[in-house]
């Protein structure tokens, strides 16, 4: 049964928070930062509304959801679109079954109410007109209005906020009046060697040793050449290939690479073989004339009797 609250004599039927079993096993320094953006130091202070950068699939919303978990907060996550509404962020009318008018607050009112921490995800794929309806919620005032049920909603002295945001070609502008509410920027880096092992173990503990260090070597190395495959992608990976061994009856190693190429496609599969990958820091061609079958390779530069530019 929802939970139901007036306000200036509305009722309003709240959310639910989102239950999910995960934790943060990346950098402590990224869950540090993300922690002092929460905290209140004075009874004049406010806390911060940081946004999460990074690639899609590195971890972002587990952060935010690891970090307000631990603070002892039920978590409420609103899933961004670039048809999100003013009043789908706020309150939205819906019909009852007795024909009457019936207000649902959104995960975002829900967690200003209760005292929660609500995750904006992928915020920036909003438009400028729902980010709009969002400003004075983040900044002193710390409130919003709804036009469709006609009352404003104060925030919680505990209540917190931040917006994860992908880097990709897919999302708006976010306005320069509301990235100044949006502060600080914490960027979420891909995890190291040892960081994605733990990860990838978490989230799939049957698969085999073998397999795992596999799939995070490859993952490591795409990482090297900043190629956008992330742990989600080795989460994938790894249970796909385990569904065809099971399938299949053969060892799970056998199928890793058409796990990597069902997940990643051909781009994933040639960067395994080791096809299209570039070395870290590849240094420029040498221009000069290739030598004549019958003239030994001196390792000179006939035109400079120094060290050539490139060595």
């Amino acid at each position: 049964m929802s939970e139901k609250v007036v306000i200036e004599n509305v009722e309003l039927i709240l959310s639910h928070p989102d239950e999910i079993e995960t934790r943060w096993i990346g950098s402590p320094l990224i869950r540090d930062q993300l922690l002092a953006a929460w905290l209140v130091v004075d009874r004049d202070d406010l806390p911060l509304n940081p946004r999460l950068i990074g690639k899609p699939g590195i971890g972002k919303t587990t952060l935010a959801y690891a970090v307000a978990r631990e603070m002892g907060k039920q978590v409420y996550i609103f899933q961004c679109t670039m048809d999100t509404r003013p009043e789908d962020l706020i309150v939205t009318p819906v019909v009852a079954a007795n024909g009457q008018i019936a207000y649902h607050a959104s995960s975002l009112t829900t967690a200003m109410i209760q005292g929660g921490v609500c995750i904006l995800d992928e915020a920036n794929r909003m438009s400028e007109k729902a980010w709009a309806s969002l400003a004075p919620l983040l900044d002193y005032r710390r409130y919003v209005e709804s036009i469709v049920a006609g009352i404003k909603l104060k925030a919680h002295p505990e209540f917190r906020v931040c917006c994860t945001m992908n880097e990709d070609a897919s999302t708006y502008e976010v306005p320069e009046y509301i990235q100044s509410r949006l502060q600080p920027t914490i960027e979420v880096p891909f995890p190291d060697k040892r960081q994605e092992k733990r990860i990838l173990k978490f989230n799939v503990p049957f698969s085999p040793d073998q397999l795992l260090e596999l799939t995070v070597n490859f993952l490591q190395r795409a990482h090297r050449h900043d190629m956008p495959y992330t742990p989600r992608d080795g989460i994938h990976i790894l249970r796909y290939t385990l569904k065809m061994a099971g399938l299949r009856k053969q060892p799970p190693e056998v199928f890793l690479e058409e796990g990597i190429e069902g997940v990643l496609g051909p781009e994933g599969l040639d960067c395994f073989q080791g096809r299209s990958t570039p070395p870290p820091t590849a240094r420029p061609a040498p221009d000069f004339e290739p030598l004549d079958e019958d003239e030994p390779d001196t390792g000179e530069n006939p035109e400079d009797e120094t060290n050539p530019p490139w060595a």
